[in-house]
């Protein structure tokens, strides 16, 4: 990663390094902060060479090298400093709480608007709402363009960002259009690279914050890591990594809890930690008691599917959604322990 001794590099000073990376066969991926830029080097930047060439100019402070499988989301990197803001939380510095519906169901918006006002009563920073599904039968409620609008009057109604799940180009394009603040990767597409390349070049320059979740099928931490690096290589590195459990099932729950893979993410990489103890348990009755266990674990939030009516929800939400007031005592407790973790 180049630093350079001002804020940023000037058009004619990026243009010369640009053309010295290039000549090694890399490329560099301007990734803009707030009041500093850095300059990542994307290839094998090994040689000798080329690295005198750039610390020899002028108006570079210093060139920092990582020979990682991920070089921006590694947490060695200039990027280890940045910091993730959604929902007024600066994300690692107070605990991120993520709530609402599994499916927004267009037939009953009054249920997700409803939903809305109630986690953020409860202390949500975000809200969830799922517009499309990936459903394993094909026969089942797939999502409909028309909760994107419901989900959207919920933001406009409570003044919070909201996060729903992408599966394809066109749903990112329309979430994009319609104001979505965080986009989430789901489970079943933690490794679709095409995808993901789609999700990091059309976030590129903006604030929108990704979610990505973690493949099903116990995928290893770099292989997690990596898929990240694919967002982040467009410049936008507003990430954060969601364990949700994996496969095979724990008998008794729907997936095999993998939030004690936070210490192992965290030596790895600087991106923020947000643990889906919904997906991880599949059932209401164990959602606390996976939360807290996350936070004990060093997560930097939850992301809890919650229902005003759960019996009368669709998709998850019978089975696995907290009611508001279920959700309320678990943020209250799950601070207090993110508070104590961190003292």
């Amino acid at each position: 990663m180049i630093i350079p001794k001002a804020s940023s590099l000037t058009p004619e000073q990026l243009h010369e390094v640009t053309s010295i990376v290039e000549e090694f066969g890399c490329r560099i991926q301007p990734i803009i902060g707030t009041t500093r830029s850095i300059y990542a080097i994307l290839g094998d930047e090994r040689s000798e060479t080329m690295r005198a060439r750039i610390e020899g100019l002028s108006y570079v402070q210093r060139l920092d090298t990582i020979q990682s499988p991920f070089k921006l989301m590694d947490a060695r990197s200039d990027l280890a400093s940045h910091v993730i803001r959604v929902g007024g939380v600066e994300v690692g510095r107070k605990l991120l709480v993520i709530a609402g519906q599994c499916t927004i169901d267009p037939k009953h918006p009054e249920f997700f608007i409803e939903t809305a006002h109630a986690v953020k009563e409860a202390g949500a920073h975000v809200i969830r709402g799922g517009v499309w599904k990936p459903r394993t039968n094909p026969y089942s409620f797939q999502g409909d363009n028309k909760s994107l609008d419901i989900l959207m009057e919920a933001s406009r109604q409570t003044g919070l960002p909201v996060n729903t799940e992408v599966m394809e180009e066109e749903h990112l394009r329309l979430a994009l259009e319609a104001g979505v603040q965080m986009i989430q990767v789901g489970t079943r597409n933690a490794l679709n690279y095409s995808l993901l390349r789609q999700i990091g070049a059309q976030v590129a320059g903006r604030d929108t914050v990704v979610l990505l979740k973690r493949g099903r099928h116990m995928g290893p931490i770099d292989e997690f890591i990596s898929a990240a690096e694919y967002i982040a290589n467009f410049g936008n590195p507003n990430i954060m990594l969601c364990p949700r459990g994996t496969m095979p099932a724990l008998e008794g729950y729907r997936s095999h809890p993998d939030e004690s893979i936070t210490p192992l993410l965290k030596e790895k990489t600087w991106a923020p930690v947000v643990v889906d103890p919904s997906h991880s348990v599949g059932k209401a009755a164990y959602v606390e008691s996976c939360s807290l266990a996350a936070i004990a674990y060093g997560a930097d939030g939850l992301c809890i599917e919650s229902h005003v009516a759960p019996a009368k929800g669709i998709g998850d939400d019978p089975k696995q959604s907290v009611t508001p007031a279920a959700l309320k005592r678990i943020v209250e407790r799950a601070r207090q322990l993110w508070e104590f973790h961190r003292s």
